[in-house]
């Protein structure tokens, strides 16, 4: 490590967060020196050369010696230049020239490193690049510093690709500085005792820093106690480094006890790694190899107050009885102190247990790894002999490969073993014989080492795994076999006809080490020299296996999992998907599920996107005016009492999101607001000498909040003290007077960087029997910032920036367009090299191309239909290091993969352009809305008023959503978004396909007069019919529309009149046929039209709508064809006068059907009746009734007709939905499904029966509810009074008699 530790750990303890590397250590002075130029020729060596003047000693840079280079004598990808230094040294950089005056240069190659020669590691630039760039001519010379450096002896040089038209050809260079370090060597059974001056160590900090290198995968590397099981030990465990602190305050040796950090993997490579831990008080900060993780305990001592003795490389706590650490210590350091050199010098504060050497001269195994499935290693058998053995050790990630296969002499059978699900399988065929197969083991696709034994003799066979007896599986062979002379490892040659060849699961994926075939463990290094056996595409003398799932880029707890070329992530359970877990499953706002069309109920928003945060559960309102509530435990009336002079009752509410996730509701929240409701006897909130306040609430940010209502911060004024109308005018809120009777406070809190209310503290200490109760609502919140959050580009050459984006491994970039435009570019961020940007780029074609050190990458979505025709288009892209990914609308997702082994980070550093570009070219026009960058929202229409040529907002929203309003309602425009006007439709809710329906008993009707239409003004609460109708105005055509459910016949559905005796009548005749009766002339019979559907008066849901021109009237039932008549009686209809709904006596000029079917009347439920633009059952059920509509017997609202209203339904105001009141999600589409019944009068029945449960289920549901909230309640405000049922009864009981609250005037959310 470095050669000035205090250095390096006096900047450690300066501070408070380091991210410890030795690249900053050695950052601090220069090592950039020229390693290579004065080492002697013997120093060079290489896979082979070309001839002696092309030999590894002419590979100096800029030397002209020999045939100016290295040549290997063959160009192809098992050549290597190796380097020796000497002696292990810091290395900062490389650099590379082809062969002198040549057509020889090596183009791109990778780079190894090593401390003995033996057992190299690659050396990876990023997380997953391998590959350096090289040349591109004989003479130039490439450098490439290496971030972070690296600590080795041996470097070698692999070419992987060189200039087609020459051969490989290299001159290298290398830099860097020496390295000094000091090293401990444990055998497993011993380690050092450190006991350390406590008086010159600070009390709140600990840092521990060390190198380690072992190949064995579990061992203890520190251990440290203190008293009642305090504990911290650093243990490796299977290759993971795992910090375990328990802080006295759990019992062991529980494992779930205990709390701890896991970081690093496969570090049983012996290659060195290195640790840093920092323990400030509760904190720990844990760094393995530049990946850290922090951690802080929950309450206890600070680790700190430990004992003053700690022990590396293993320890005697009976807690741990796990293996003493095997391996070598580099550079151990306590607080400064280098532990290594006191060991050596025998100082007093160390303890030297067992065996412990000061050099690491551990044996080297020598692995290879099987990059493909072509990767083979064919070694020779042991032909002839009585008995065989075959013995390795594998790693691999992959469940399934072929690991060794032979064919038994003369062609008698075979055998296999292979992978299989991550399980052993032994396949063994004979001649004439069925294969039998043996399986054993399980996940032994985990990364780690595992052993393989096979054994054969005479006509025995046997298997065994991991040394594991008890997983041995045996097999009597029928008869004695030859196995053959040749084994084949880890896949076969083309042409072979091993057992396995020709069918999965073909080659092995991974490291295989420590060969023996008979006994013999077999030379891997003869073998790379070609000396023994063959091979193909294999890497020998290093095992390649990397963990794709550290660091995870799985995001938002999605689950990794790798085989040996790629990872996944599994999202299930998390609310995102994609690739890697980035994209959000849900809509950031209600707003926005209002605009998809989704209608009242629960759901899931997720507030920042892609940010991480995560969605929370809202109840979204989808009024006129989109309302988000989110609940909480307290929303049940809270009771206060102070009858023993206690000082303070305070409740904490817990809402269904956290602090964050309503933090960001608020903020997107145009306004928010939570009502408070205080009910007083003899209890004030405040006292009336000196107004020092004696209730109070806190806020979001844990600040005590004393100010009601709307009123200023620190004001101590009500809601009636601000309106000058509380109880007692000397007082500024009622419960101030502090009456001996029940009063109260109602307030509303809207001041948005204080909410949401979090407690709220109640004491009155000088009155011991006041009492008091509230209620808090939930936080309330309308409006979404984001959602239509806008900006005009007017001309090509303007454009808005904002700071470059920060996306390195994952960006997302959404928002919505609109545009006459055929071209033009969205967004665009540059960097030196990358780039990212969206834009049209034809009329039917949006693109989003990025670069990230790969080469640009292009993803395309085309529409068969223009995206310039001026309405707005939704855009989503995305970019991991998985994959890139672009939708549009709903049209197919594109999507494209990215290189396995490519550059991950996206690296900008310019301004993000947003309708432009930087060189002020193929500019958008048009609208942009909603722009939002990995879920943060960038503000338009700020940066807008700035611009010249761009102009906050956009209008014409109603060009896209126009759709919303369905059953006739129209699209009207708002400053931010639009509304449906449902004037004119006989629906209502948002977007008009709320049914207005009515059941209609017995003698029941509606009269709705179109002679007082005229001079109708509307109201607020009316449905703002549109004056079609007046007394002289003749009608050529209209259009009426209805839906009916009943059993009764004959019937009558609607009847108009008019003062020239003029009709419309439309019943249902005494079979349940449908007929139509128009008498558009006094002086003539009325024409009649039978129509012959099917019995209509069969208790099923019927819908009918007809459109009368001039003669010709169509008429559309249900799903049925349009059917076509004429009149004969006239073409106009004058002087409309009424329509009647119902049953009607006076009918005069009518024919006799009419009078029959008015007389009778009509029962059962109508729904969605329209004549022209008026509807009347919508004018009858909305308050505040119009003079002209009357009502004459029982009509009552119903949900739907097709919900089985019958008989003995509630009355309006019962079963008027309040807003938000029932949490189910609405119809959204007209294309609801019917609810059929099977009989006439069962249809009715069964319609009963089903409300009837359904109100029962209600009740149940409510009761559980409360039940629910009640438990809630008594668990989360313990500190409140509990002085039995009877007291809070008697509370409601007195509060309702005074009728302090009009619950009337409120309205719900949920």
């Amino acid at each position: 490590m470095d050669s000035r530790p205090g250095f390096l750990l006096e900047l450690l303890l300066v501070l408070s967060t380091p991210s410890w590397s030795r690249a900053g250590a050695g950052s601090a002075y220069d090592c950039d020196d020229p390693l290579a130029s004065a080492l002697p020729p013997a120093s060079f060596s290489s896979s082979s050369e070309l001839s002696t003047s092309h030999g590894p000693g002419f590979a100096r840079l800029n030397r002209r010696d020999g045939a100016g280079g290295w040549s290997p004598f063959v160009s192809n990808k098992y050549q290597w230049l190796q380097i020796d230094l000497g002696e292990r040294m810091e290395v900062t950089a490389v650099a590379t020239q082809g062969g002198y005056g040549s057509s020889d240069w090596v183009t791109s190659y990778a780079l190894m490193f090593s401390d003995s020669g033996r057992n190299w590691k690659q050396y990876r630039r990023e997380e997953s690049i391998w590959g350096f760039s090289g040349n591109t001519n004989a003479d130039s010379v490439v450098h490439c510093r290496l971030q972070p450096p690296i600590e080795a002896r041996f470097l070698r040089f692999l070419p992987v690709a060189w200039n087609p038209k020459g051969r490989i050809g290299m001159r290298i260079e290398v830099y860097g500085c020496a390295y000094r370090s000091e090293m401990v060597n444990f055998d497993g059974k011993s380690s050092l005792l450190y006991t350390y001056n406590h008086k010159s160590t600070s009390p709140r900090r600990d840092v521990i820093s060390l190198k380690f290198k072992t190949r064995q995968r579990d061992g203890i590397l520190f251990h440290r106690e203190g008293q009642n099981g305090k504990h911290i030990t650093l243990e490796l465990v299977k290759g993971k480094l795992i910090l375990y602190l328990n802080s006295g305050d759990a019992p062991l040796p529980a494992p779930d006890a205990r709390a701890h950090l896991s970081l690093g993997s496969l570090l049983d490579d012996e290659h060195w790694h290195s640790v840093l831990i920092e323990l400030l008080g509760t904190h720990a900060n844990f760094t393995v190899d530049r990946h850290t993780q922090r951690v802080q305990a929950k309450g206890g001592p600070h680790y700190a107050d430990l004992d003053y003795k700690i022990s590396f490389g293993g320890g005697k706590s009976v807690v741990f009885p796990h293996k003493n650490f095997h391996g070598c210590l580099e550079n151990l350091y306590y607080n400064g102190e280098d532990i290594i050199d006191l060991s050596k010098k025998h100082k007093p504060q160390i303890r030297i247990m067992g065996n412990v050497s000061f050099s690491c001269s551990q044996p080297q195994t020598v692995p290879v790894t099987f990059l493909n499935s072509r990767s083979y290693l064919a070694l020779p058998g042991t032909s002839g002999e009585d008995k065989v053995s075959v013995t390795f050790q594998f790693r691999t990630w992959n469940r399934a490969g072929l690991l060794l296969t032979t064919q038994f002499q003369h062609g008698l059978g075979g055998l296999l073993l292979a992978l299989n699900d991550g399980k052993l399988k032994l396949s063994l065929s004979q001649l004439g014989h069925p294969t039998k197969d043996i399986t054993a083991g399980a996940g032994l696709n985990d990364g780690q080492w595992h052993s393989i034994s096979l054994f054969a003799k005479g006509n025995h066979l046997s298997v065994v795994v991991d040394e594991d007896t008890g997983l041995a599986a045996h097999s009597l062979m029928l008869r004695q076999v030859d196995l053959g002379d040749t084994y084949y490892l880890g896949g076969c040659p083309h042409n072979s006809s091993s057992p396995g060849c020709d069918s999965p699961p073909w080659g092995f994926q991974g490291c295989l080490q420590r060969i023996s075939i008979g006994g013999q463990e077999v030379d891997l290094i003869a073998v790379q020299q070609g000396a023994l056996g063959s091979f193909s595409d294999l890497q020998i003398d290093t095992c390649g296996i990397t963990d794709r799932c550290l660091p995870s880029y799985c995001e938002h707890g999605g689950e990794c999992s790798q085989s040996w070329n790629i990872f996944s992530c599994d999202c299930a359970d998390t609310g995102y998907v994609g690739a890697t877990c980035h994209s959000p499953l849900y809509e950031q706002s209600c707003e926005a599920y209002k605009h998809r069309g989704n209608s009242s109920g629960f759901y899931y928003i997720d507030s920042d996107g892609s940010g991480p945060l995560g969605p929370s559960l809202v109840y979204c309102n989808m009024t006129d005016t989109t309302w988000t509530s989110v609940q909480h435990n307290g929303s049940q009336l809270t009771r206060v009492k102070n009858p023993d002079g206690e000082n303070a009752r305070a409740m904490v509410f817990k809402y269904t999101a956290n602090m964050n996730q309503l933090q960001a509701v608020i903020y997107q929240a145009e306004h928010c607001q939570q009502e408070l409701a205080f009910h007083c006897k003899q209890s004030r909130l405040s006292a009336h000498v000196d107004g020092t306040p004696l209730s109070w609430w806190v806020g979001r940010s844990n600040e005590t909040l004393t100010y009601w209502g709307g009123s200023l911060p620190d004001a101590h004024k009500c809601t009636c003290g601000l309106e000058g109308n509380c109880l007692d005018s000397q007082y500024h809120c009622n419960c101030d007077a502090a009456r001996n009777e029940w009063t109260s406070d109602t307030i509303t809190l809207s001041q948005k960087e204080h909410l949401p209310v979090t407690r709220i503290v109640m004491t009155e200490p000088d009155r011991p029997h006041s009492e008091a109760a509230y209620t808090l609502g939930p936080l309330l919140c309308w409006g979404d910032n984001s959602f239509w959050n806008s900006a005009s580009f007017n001309t090509e050459t303007s454009y808005l920036h904002f700071p470059a984006f920060r996306g390195e491994l994952s960006a997302d970039v959404a928002f919505f367009f609109k545009t006459t435009a055929s071209s033009g570019v969205f967004v665009e961020n540059l960097g030196i090299t990358d780039f990212i940007r969206l834009e049209l780029r034809a009329p039917a074609e949006v693109t989003f191309s990025f670069d990230v050190g790969n080469g640009p990458c292009e993803v395309t979505v085309q529409s068969p239909t223009p995206f310039n025709d001026n309405r707005w288009h939704h855009v989503r892209a995305e970019r991991n290091v998985k994959e890139a990914s672009l939708q549009v609308d709903q049209l197919p997702q594109r999507t494209q993969p990215a290189p396995s082994d490519g550059h991950v980070r996206l690296q900008l550093n310019s301004q993000l352009f947003v309708g432009g570009t930087a060189t002020r070219q193929r500019g958008f026009l048009g609208c942009l809305r909603s722009l939002q960058l990995n879920g943060v929202m960038l503000d338009l229409e700020e940066r807008a008023t700035k611009t010249p040529g761009v102009e906050p907002g956009c209008p014409g929203h109603c060009s896209s959503y126009g759709q919303l309003c369905h059953n006739g309602g129209r699209c009207r425009e708002r400053p931010q978004g639009v509304a449906c006007d449902c004037s004119s439709s006989a629906f209502g809710g948002p977007f008009c396909s709320k049914e207005i329906s009515a059941y209609f008993t017995s003698g029941s009707s509606v009269i709705y007069n179109f002679q007082e239409h005229s001079n109708y003004t509307s109201s607020k609460n009316s449905s703002s019919l549109v004056p079609l109708f007046h007394e002289d105005v003749t009608l050529d055509r209209e259009v009426i529309t209805l839906s009916f459910r009943t059993t009764g016949a004959p019937s009558l559905l609607l009847f108009v009149n008019s003062f020239s005796e003029e009709y419309l009548s439309v019943i249902l005749a005494q079979n349940g046929s449908l007929q139509i009766r128009y008498k558009l002339d006094r002086h003539q019979q009325p024409d009649v039209f039978n129509f012959d559907f099917k019995n209509m008066a069969d208790g099923q849901l019927h819908h009918v709508k007809i459109n009368r021109e001039e003669a010709v009237v169509f008429l559309e039932v249900n799903q049925s064809p349009r059917r076509q008549v004429t009149l004969s009686s006239g073409t106009e209809f004058n002087a409309i006068k009424s329509l009647v709904l119902g049953t009607i006596l006076d009918l005069p000029g009518a024919d006799t059907d009419t009078r029959r079917a008015g007389a009778r009347g009509f029962t059962g439920c109508l729904s969605a009746v329209r004549f022209g633009g008026a509807a009347p059952l919508k004018a009858v059920l909305l308050r505040g009734r119009p003079a002209r509509v009357a009502v004459h017997g029982h009509v009552a609202s119903v949900a739907r007709c097709a919900a089985g209203a019958g008989p003995g339904s509630p009355a309006p105001e019962l079963t008027r939905r309040l807003a938000g009141g029932s949490g189910r999600s609405e119809p959204t589409e007209e294309g609801e499904p019917l609810v059929n019944a099977d009989g006439s009068d069962s249809a009715v029945i069964g319609g009963v029966i089903a409300v009837v449960i359904f109100i029962f289920l209600c009740i149940t549901a409510i009761a559980i509810r409360m039940y629910q909230q009640r438990w809630l309640h008594l668990k989360n405000a313990s500190g409140l009074s509990r002085k039995g049922d009877h007291a809070e009864t008697a509370l409601k009981s007195e509060l309702n008699l005074q009728n302090t609250i009009s619950e009337s005037q409120k309205e719900y959310f949920f």
